[in-house]
């Protein structure tokens, strides 16, 4: 069953993929993910949506920290991981790297972005 959230119930994940659609209109598809992970934070500062770069994220087992970290692109509002793409299409292995993400922050909500495709892709995670 899949539910439906409005920017009402969840401000903070619209505000980024609203910012994320702007990057989007304005540059189209084609740059490197790079260009619109440079793009992404410009807009970012502009909203006033509060984030962190390349943010390394710990793993953990049996709560004994690994030397081996994941490095998201944006952690945003303290606790959004917020992985970009520049694909011709989102695959499970984005996915799967988004879901890791969450495991690995402990975190409950996080958004992957593709700029590659012709319009924005865009997912959503509540865990």
């Amino acid at each position: 069953m899949s539910v439906k959230y409005t920017a009402k119930d969840d401000p903070e994940t619209y505000a980024i993929i609203g910012a994320a659609m702007e990057v989007h209109k304005e540059l189209g598809p084609g740059f490197l993910e790079r260009v619109y992970q440079e793009a992404l934070a410009i807009e970012f500062k502009s909203r006033n949506i509060p984030f962190l770069m390349e943010h390394e994220l710990p793993v953990f087992f049996k709560r004994q920290p690994l030397n081996t970290t994941y490095r998201v692109d944006f952690f945003c509002y303290e606790s959004i991981p917020v992985e970009i793409k520049a694909i011709e299409a989102l695959t499970g292995k984005e996915t799967a790297q988004e879901v890791n993400y969450l495991k690995a922050s402990h975190t409950k909500k996080g958004v992957l972005l593709n700029f590659g495709s012709q319009s924005l892709q865009h997912k959503r995670f509540i865990n």
